[in-house]
């Protein structure tokens, strides 16, 4: 995983589509889709950090 897109990628493969319109709300939802992945263990802990760190660098970039 390098960038957000991979992140929807990842978690399309789940059959999670997420899109809101406002794109703040739509990184905090994936955040938490992501967490509830890693937590039923259905990704690795790595993939989980890489796409948490991946999506916290996309939430700092929208409040800018």
């Amino acid at each position: 995983m390098k960038n957000h897109l991979d992140v929807l990628q990842l978690l399309k493969r789940f059959g999670i589509f997420i899109y809101t319109g406002d794109r703040k709300v739509d990184i905090e939802l994936m955040l938490n889709e992501v967490k509830d992945l890693y937590d039923n263990g259905l990704i690795m802990k790595e993939d989980y950090l890489l796409a948490t760190l991946i999506l916290r660098q996309e939430l700092s970039n929208t409040k800018k």
